[in-house]
């Protein structure tokens, strides 16, 4: 099977590879994350309306590019290898997927938003106590008269600081662990009745506390779906994290490589000695094996669920594991300077550590792939 990327993909790459070139090195994010909002508005402005890159998956007539997963996995990649903290998962690949998935009046209004850049959108649906369980949800959405009425709390709402509106999962029936009675709501992040905390994560993002006080949102805040769309869009994600840490992952290595050649022991650059030459083939045999197993699972988001959810339980379970080794490797191999804040690779391998636990970590989707391929041994 031939992995080219087209031309149109290859210059979508080269487009972004060059702004984030000039935009986004690692003294300028050093500066974004110290600054009191923690990013940087313009450069989210710039990818919009300068480069044109949020509308990459979504169709023409939406004012995009005509692409998907493939597109997005391209984009996420490119991101991972600065260590971006702009919220492209979050709106473009969740947001946007949620969006493309339920069509209508509601993608026809707010796509055109999110391909200008207007519209921010953060994913509510982490809980205290759910852990990676979708179904696990105590947040509850009861009908009032045409709309609803939200109650509940979601935890680490990534980016919601910077975000316009709020994806929100929330029961309208059911036990607080059944699959059926889960939906998804997209409402304005200034709705009445919602509290945000807001604190900085580890690996440089925001995110947030949220509390539903009684907030009430409109009846066609419904994005008909239910939990197989849930489903869906965090497979979606989960690809894209995957192909952000392939970012990450070949940053940690070439920038252990490099220190390898530089450092001196013995006389003579480590970079001779045997065993640091395994390691640094390991590393990069992690990597690659990354990119492939990302592209598998972005070949197959559109199979019958059963099958993509597999093909995914299969990616993230692989980059997780290679993440660990190749993050832990280039830490060990610089010493105490890995960890240090003046140092990149420190602040990459906080990334990784944080990619390998994210839409499940590799426990989960082992256990995942298993009891969807034999579901008789469950």
């Amino acid at each position: 099977m031939d992995f080219t990327y087209t031309e149109t993909q290859q210059m979508l790459r080269d487009t972004l590879a060059r702004f984030l070139a000039d935009t986004y090195d690692f003294d300028k994010r050093q500066k974004m994350l110290a600054s009191e909002a923690g990013y940087d508005p313009g450069i989210w402005r710039a990818l919009a309306t300068e480069l044109g890159i949020l509308g990459a998956p979504f169709a023409e007539a939406h004012g995009g590019l005509d692409g998907g997963a493939l597109e997005n996995a391209i984009m996420m990649e490119e991101l991972g290898k600065v260590l971006s903290i702009e919220p492209y998962l979050q709106t473009v690949v969740i947001g946007g997927g949620a969006l493309k998935s339920v069509g209508g009046a509601q993608a026809e209004a707010h796509i055109p938003a999110i391909v200008s850049g207007e519209m921010v959108i953060a994913f509510a649906y982490a809980e205290p106590q759910g852990r990676f369980d979708l179904a696990t949800v105590r947040t509850t959405a009861k009908a009032d008269g045409s709309g609803y009425i939200l109650n509940g709390h979601k935890s680490v709402v990534m980016c919601a600081p910077q975000a316009t509106h709020l994806l929100v999962t929330a029961r309208t029936g059911g036990g607080h662990r059944e699959r059926q009675g889960v939906e998804l709501f997209l409402i304005d992040a200034k709705t009445p009745g919602i509290v945000r905390r807001d604190y900085p994560t580890v690996d440089g993002f925001r995110a947030s506390e949220i509390y539903f006080e009684n907030a009430a949102i409109p009846g066609d805040a419904l994005l008909a779906g239910g939990i197989d769309l849930i489903e869906r869009i965090v497979d979606e994600a989960t690809i894209g994290v995957c192909a952000e840490a392939t970012g990450v992952m070949a940053k940690l290595h070439e920038g252990t490589l490099d220190y390898t050649k530089q450092r001196q022991q013995f006389g003579q650059p480590i970079a001779r000695f045997q065993v640091l030459q395994h390691r640094m083939v390991d590393m990069f045999m992690e990597v690659e094996q990354a990119k492939s197993m990302t592209i598998m699972a972005t070949l197959k988001i559109d199979l019958p669920a059963i099958e993509r959810m597999a093909a995914v339980s299969q990616c993230k379970a692989k980059v997780s594991r290679g993440a660990n080794f190749v993050g832990q490797n280039a830490v060990q191999t610089h010493g105490g300077i890995g960890i240090t804040q003046e140092l990149a690779i420190g602040h990459y391998f906080k990334r990784a550590t944080m990619i390998e636990s994210q839409f499940g970590n590799a426990d989960f989707h082992f256990d995942r792939f298993e009891r969807l391929t034999y579901p008789e041994a469950a």
